[in-house]
């Protein structure tokens, strides 16, 4: 793929998600989140791999990116900055002397769902269904990595979208983001 075409396909991608992002944070009553999130794909560690590593908009570049080297930096620098990630939420425990999940605040697990929902929605395009984000965090296992709470919490959200759409769920949330 040539660069001008990898350059702006790349640009149009992230900037779709972060909009669809933006407009489910509003949804959610975290505008500011919404403002705020993954600004730092459009800086140079993130976006020159992001352009480098496109994949026609239907695959996250980091995953070519994981493919070719073993490991991503553009998704190192992505998960280290974005605490909506739950891989941010990990921390040495004195307890254990292992690393931990740690559980997430309310207003970046309701971030981290906005963003799967987004997410489904740019890359599996006219196959999306209020499922997708579901489906795709339980083959990935996740629930075995992110703290427990974190993770029931996020699986309560997407299986409520799941099974009754989104108007509902972020009619949900929003009424509930104080206590989730």
């Amino acid at each position: 793929m040539n660069l001008v075409k990898s350059f702006f396909g790349h640009l149009c991608t992230i900037t779709r998600h972060r909009h669809a992002v933006m407009s489910n944070c509003f949804k959610c009553g975290i505008a500011w989140r919404g403002l705020m999130h993954d600004l730092s794909k459009y800086g140079p560690t993130e976006f020159w791999r992001g352009v480098k590593y496109y994949q026609g908009g239907k695959r996250s570049p980091n995953a070519r990116e994981k493919e070719l080297f073993g490991y991503s930096v553009a998704w190192f620098h992505h998960k280290g900055r974005n605490r909506h990630h739950w891989e941010y939420w990990y921390d040495y425990s004195s307890k254990s002397a292992l690393y931990e999940p740690i559980e997430m605040p309310r207003k970046f697990l309701i971030e981290m769902f906005c963003d799967r929902v987004a997410a489904s929605k740019v890359y599996k395009g006219k196959d999306y269904t209020d499922s997708s984000a579901l489906e795709y965090y339980k083959a990935r296992n996740e629930a075995d990595f992110i703290h427990p709470v974190t993770a029931q919490k996020l699986e309560f959200l997407l299986s409520m979208l799941a099974e009754k759409g989104e108007k509902e769920t972020f009619a949900y949330i929003r009424k509930n983001r104080k206590t989730l």
